[in-house]
């Protein structure tokens, strides 16, 4: 039975990272991951290129039960940090918008960069490795697996959640939580398209800057039309805060308001509509509203102007649901912090056990944020090792 001073289980993000970064500091490591490569949720991040971070990452940007939780290890790991890595190997980057970083070329880059780096620092990295059960031993945890039994001091998971489950999610994280005396905060689909009863199915692939709002929280973003319901930024970004049976509020002109044009312009009604909005999507609004699209704008009669500006700027619906975790780009909730350290990540309830990155109740929004949480809980478990 082989010894280690730190097994890492889960081999994406977070995993790779905190192996290597407990490598460094001359602990024997064993990185065991279940799936036939590490990092398949790198890959297809950011359209294969890797959003890996957010230059502007700051506490406001991510959900948890407890929002003061993930300031420390935010604060002692920042983006800069890992784009010195990434510099270090040479990796050519660029900023979308908003200090959202991705690679020039391609998502395996970071992804080798991780595995490299584990090499480098003594990693025994394991494939295909199935975890059975998880022990407590005398001197920390016994790992039994298909390929045989090892033993740690200490034992962190980072087996993410349950977002995208054809590249290998599972609820083993919570699992293992649960045994060892951890509660579960109710997990769901975040960043992720949303449903409709009845979607505008003729609108599919229409996209349109608006102003969206789930209680106080608004984003103002591209909205996109699918054949199922909404998408884009704008949806994913606002399905962080929603719960089944809230309340969507959308303003079409993205805060604007309607042009004067809307109640002095000879042209007909569709025409001036389609000025600022989607062709498609005016012709709909009209059509909703049973408005005949060729009537002059300034011939409208002051009922047919409000019901207009109502629907462009006050629309509001529930939607049906959310496309699931199968197209979630994470999940929200997970292991409840409340019993975890927010310097180290280590349970308070079992010595010797970590849990970092995305199987914790930290959830980031949309653009890098959630890799950034990976880097910084690896790297606030490593520093905790003596």
């Amino acid at each position: 039975m082989q010894k280690f001073d730190v097994i890492v289980i889960g081999g994406g993000a977070s995993g790779l990272h905190a192996a290597a970064l407990a490598g460094k500091k001359n602990k024997t490591v064993l990185l065991i991951e279940h799936n036939r490569e590490f990092g398949k949720k790198i890959l297809i991040s950011g359209g294969g290129r890797c959003n890996f971070t957010n230059s502007n990452a700051s506490p406001s940007d991510y959900q948890s039960s407890n929002k003061h939780f993930f300031k420390s290890a935010l604060s002692r790991y920042s983006p800069q940090d890992f784009i010195k890595l990434i510099d270090m190997y040479k990796i050519k980057w660029f900023e979308k918008k908003e200090g959202q970083l991705f690679c020039e070329n391609s998502a395996k880059e970071v992804r080798d960069m991780l595995v490299r780096e584990c090499e480098k620092a003594g990693v025994e990295l394991r494939l295909n490795t199935k975890v059975e059960d998880i022990e407590e031993s005398d001197t920390g945890f016994k790992i039994c697996s298909n390929i045989g039994d090892f033993t740690s001091n200490y034992l962190v998971i980072a087996t993410g959640g349950l977002s995208i489950p054809p590249i290998g999610a599972t609820d083993f994280g919570y699992r293992i939580a649960k045994q060892f005396g951890h509660r579960v905060v109710q997990t769901n689909p975040a960043l992720v398209p949303f449903t409709l009863q009845n979607p505008y199915t003729e609108l599919s692939g229409v996209s349109l800057p608006v102003l969206i709002k789930v209680g106080k929280n608004e984003i103002s973003e591209d909205l996109l039309f699918t054949h199922k319901g909404f998408s884009g930024p704008a949806a994913l970004k606002i399905s962080l805060y929603w719960n089944s049976g809230d309340r969507i509020k959308i303003d079409f002109t993205n805060g604007k308001g309607l042009s004067s044009q809307l109640t002095s312009s000879k042209k007909n009604i569709l025409t001036v509509l389609a000025e600022t909005l989607p062709k498609r999507f005016s012709e709909r609004v009209l059509s909703d509203l049973s408005i005949e699209s060729s009537k002059p704008a300034n011939q409208l009669s002051r009922k047919d102007l409000n019901r207009i500006t109502e629907h462009l700027c006050h629309y509001s619906l529930i939607p049906s649901g959310t496309e699931g975790f199968r197209k979630a780009e994470v999940t929200r909730g997970g292991v409840d912090v409340k019993d975890i350290s927010s310097q180290t990540m280590e349970s308070k309830l079992k010595p010797g056990l970590f849990f970092i990155g995305e199987v914790l109740d930290v959830t980031g929004q949309l653009g890098g944020f959630n890799f950034q949480w990976a880097w910084a809980s690896a790297h606030a478990f490593a520093e905790s090792l003596e």
